[in-house]
């Protein structure tokens, strides 16, 4: 009976201490995304504080990833192409190739493929970098000085991060649309002024706004995650590979978790 009693409030003990550290995990995130954002309000005003960081974040976020977007995409838009339009019109369905288009491309698998590239390249980059500059004290240098590292450090690569993500969507719907037509004619002749008229019909304004509002949010919460999980290394060196497979993990989750949403909204 006592072992019994003993046992339960041990695991009572172990619940409030799991409830503890997860509703400080929740504050200390609410008042990181909150200062972030205050910040990016006043960025463009004060463009001198962290202004070729920002510049530096997009040519490594989006400048040096057009070549694998580019890839992803040409080889994504091709395999549509030549796949519909070998099977869709034995059932008389032709013409729906160009839907599955945008459905694939530019609402779904466009922002999402990029959004994964982003986590992989940059996210796990920048939680990596600032987790050894928490590790190397730089953060309380620059607040010794009287520099914000919110303003500085972090600002910069959050808005650069969300923008990159944002063109290299539409970097990866315009490879996706048009530069597989162009590989696919190796393959299988299509006029290209059918294509044109059929690939414009279809498209609606609602798909090009899916797909920019993912970018941003999927922007948002890739850069947030790293930034998280690069202030949470405390001590040790040897945290920092650790918190970088975590941003990867939750960047994937939250940005299909995100996708699935917005996806529900659009059709509701």
């Amino acid at each position: 009976m006592v072992g019994s009693l003993a046992g339960g409030y041990a695991m009572i003990g172990r619940l409030g201490r799991s409830f503890n550290q997860a509703a400080g995990e929740l504050a200390y995130a609410s008042g990181l995304l909150f200062a972030v954002l205050k910040e990016s309000l006043l960025f463009f005003r004060r463009r001198q504080v962290g202004f070729r960081v920002f510049i530096l974040q997009i040519l490594f976020t989006a400048v040096e990833a057009l070549p694998i977007i580019a890839f992803i995409s040409l080889a994504l838009g091709a395999l549509i192409i030549v796949q519909g339009n070998s099977i869709l019109p034995r059932f008389g369905q032709g013409k729906l190739l160009y839907t599955l288009l945008i459905i694939v491309i530019t609402r779904e698998l466009g922002p999402l493929l990029t959004a994964f590239i982003i986590i992989a390249r940059s996210g796990t980059a920048i939680a990596t970098e600032l987790g050894n500059m928490v590790i190397s004290h730089e953060i309380e240098a620059y607040v010794a000085v009287g520099i914000n590292p919110i303003a500085y450090l972090v600002v910069p690569r959050f808005l650069g991060v969300t923008v990159s993500v944002v063109l290299l969507t539409l970097y990866f719907n315009f490879f996706g649309l048009f530069g597989s037509f162009l590989l696919t004619q190796f393959v299988q002749r299509i006029p290209f002024n059918e294509y044109l008229v059929n690939l414009l019909a279809a498209l609606a304004p609602a798909d090009i706004l899916s797909s920019l509002v993912k970018s941003v949010v999927f922007g948002v919460i890739i850069s947030f995650v790293a930034v998280y999980q690069g202030f949470r290394v405390k001590v040790s060196s040897t945290e920092v590979p650790q918190i970088a497979i975590k941003a990867v993990g939750q960047g994937f989750v939250l940005c299909i978790l995100a996708d699935a949403v917005i996806t529900l909204i659009y059709y509701l």
